[in-house]
């Protein structure tokens, strides 16, 4: 009995100390320059023209490092043997010496943790009635509430953009390219599809990890994995997070979401052809590099940002669904920072054998540049392209205060499902004249508003003139409209095409240059040639940008972008 009766006064004692102990310190966290993820991480940028480095000097000056109360799981010095310890060396006091249970626990409550005399009072009647009691360890309302945010006034923008694409790993150098109508669409070469009907992509021939991945995690890892981090460290190192920047951000206010539709489909399937032999041959992190989530858990992981982290995957149209939801975190004063867009890399056997099969692949294998051609009458389905766009969105405030480089405005955007078919499109175009509707009423931007469109348009039969037909009934009264397809020159890369074309969008407002249909060389009857851009880039002023973005399974997207003013 008498052990009974110290037992729960002391664990309640230890568990309260332990799990509110504040570390001086924080938990180590991967570091980007030259943590276990990172390799050499970020280096200066060059050039950085728009950065006010007195602004940005000035808010470092003013912020400082974020505490936060960390488990013992994960502190110093012993860790959690350290720490009962040295709960255990606190001095017994007179009520727990005489055996009295709960007048112990008062007083452990009232002296250690300041408890109110609410619950002393609480405590003592418990204690007369006899009844067991446990002590609520709950701080004071009035120091854990903060002021609310004022979300109306959080407007979202961006700072920052990272690509990996068949046609460069830079954004400018990207969308140089496409300026010049240079096509990413080649024959395959990284293994043999000379079985298949289909024997071309946007695939990526040059890639390299130095610097950005370890090499150790750069051979096991699913090359979406590889494209997604690679791509949103250079979104950061695009917005001007330099080392000592990222030391002084509050990292539980910045996140990550970043979607991919396929996952690790290579990871996948090298673990089932493991399998054949034995379990034991099989790589023991098939499992999380296959899984979708992961790659922005990993980013994450080596940046310490605790903020929102997820990833989702709606087909072709995961990037504008995670950079919409981004953006909504940001507004909704969750976070500061978010990096956000998708990324894929399914240009391997089992993902073009299964496109193959649903026969939605171009089969212009003599001429691959000539593939992709979206609203042309010879176009024979979509060219699967791979790679991964990131950006770094930002609350307004927060990107003045630090001297950051605004490229864009983020204004809003939609979701809608057709409700109808796996892969067809609504005959009359339902679901994409509700999303783009929705997006425009959310965002507040009148129709007349919106001069850029950067259709989805994949380049198959149905699909191009349903969009067109939606695009029309929108805004077919703005004789300014001008509309092109990103996919013309890169492929459609599945997941990732949003954020690629995102980029697009952001670099067209930017530059004032938008980028040309090529391949386009006999429109549709039913197809206006004078709103599409023709087969040399165009110059326009840019007032709001719309970017569709539509996935198998009915998913519709539209997100909207403006020069920021």
């Amino acid at each position: 009995m008498a052990a009974s009766a110290v037992a729960s006064p002391l664990c309640t004692w230890l568990v309260a100390a332990c799990m509110s102990v504040a570390c001086g310190e924080e938990r180590p966290r991967g570091q980007w320059r030259g943590s276990a993820l990172g390799g050499a991480g970020p280096r200066r940028r060059r050039g950085r023209g728009g950065v006010g480095a007195a602004a940005a000097a000035s808010w470092m000056e003013r912020r400082d490092p974020p505490r936060r109360i960390i488990s013992a799981l994960f502190g110093g010095s012993g860790g959690i043997q350290g720490l009962m310890s040295t709960c255990l060396a606190f001095e017994p006091c007179a009520d727990f010496v005489h055996g009295s249970t709960n007048g112990s626990a008062s007083f452990l409550a009232e002296h250690l943790f300041g408890a109110t005399r609410r619950r002393r009072r609480a405590a003592r009647s418990s204690a007369a009635s006899g009844k067991a009691m446990a002590v609520a360890l709950q701080p004071e309302k009035e120091a854990v509430e903060k002021k609310k945010l004022d979300t109306k006034q959080r407007r979202v923008v961006v700072t920052g953009m990272g690509v990996v694409t068949p046609l460069g790993h830079d954004p400018d150098v990207f969308y140089d390219n496409l300026l010049a109508g240079v096509s990413g669409i080649s024959e395959i070469e990284t293994f043999d599809c000379s079985s298949f009907p289909t024997r071309i992509a946007g695939e990526i021939k040059s890639f390299s990890c130095d610097g950005w991945v370890a090499p150790k995690l750069s051979k096991r890892m699913d090359k979406f994995m590889l494209y997604l981090l690679i791509a949103g460290k250079k979104a950061l190192e695009d917005g001007g997070i330099t080392e000592d920047i990222m030391n002084l951000l509050d990292k539980t206010r910045c996140g990550v979401l970043i979607g991919s539709a396929m996952g690790g489909m290579k990871v996948f399937n090298d673990a089932i052809e493991a399998l054949r032999v034995s379990y034991k041959k099989m790589n023991p992190f098939c499992v999380p590099f296959a899984t979708t989530n992961m790659g922005s858990a990993i980013l994450a992981m080596d940046l310490g940002w605790m903020g929102p982290n997820y990833s989702i995957s709606t087909a072709c149209a995961t990037s504008n669904f995670c950079i919409l939801n981004a953006a909504n975190h940001i507004r909704r004063g969750e976070a500061d920072l978010m990096l956000c867009g998708g990324s894929d890399a399914a240009v391997i056997p089992i993902g073009l054998g299964g496109f193959v099969a649903c026969r939605a692949l171009s089969q212009r294998n003599n001429d691959p540049t000539k593939a992709s051609r979206p609203w042309d009458v010879d176009r024979d389905g979509f060219v699967m392209g791979e790679g991964a766009g990131v950006l770094l969105l930002e609350e307004l405030e927060h990107a003045k205060q630090r001297g950051a480089e605004i490229y864009a405005e983020f204004l809003g955007g939609s979701f809608t499902c057709d409700a109808y078919h796996m892969t067809e499109p609504h005959p009359e175009g339902t679901g994409v004249i509700l999303c783009i509707e929705k997006a425009l009423a959310e965002s507040g931007v009148a129709k007349e508003d919106v001069n850029y469109v950067n259709a989805h348009a994949t380049s198959t039969p149905a699909g191009d003139l349903k969009e067109y037909q939606a695009l029309i009934h929108c805004f077919g009264q703005n004789p300014e409209l001008r509309v092109n397809s990103t996919k013309s020159m890169t492929g459609h890369l599945l997941g990732a095409a949003g954020g690629v074309e995102a980029v697009a969008v952001i670099q067209a407002i930017r530059k004032g240059w938008v980028h040309p249909n090529i391949n386009l060389d006999n429109p549709e009857k039913s197809v206006d040639a004078n709103v599409l851009v023709g087969s040399r880039k165009e110059r326009l002023d840019v007032k709001v940008a719309l970017s569709n973005s539509f996935g198998f399974g009915g998913h519709n997207s539209s997100i909207l972008f403006a020069p920021y003013k």
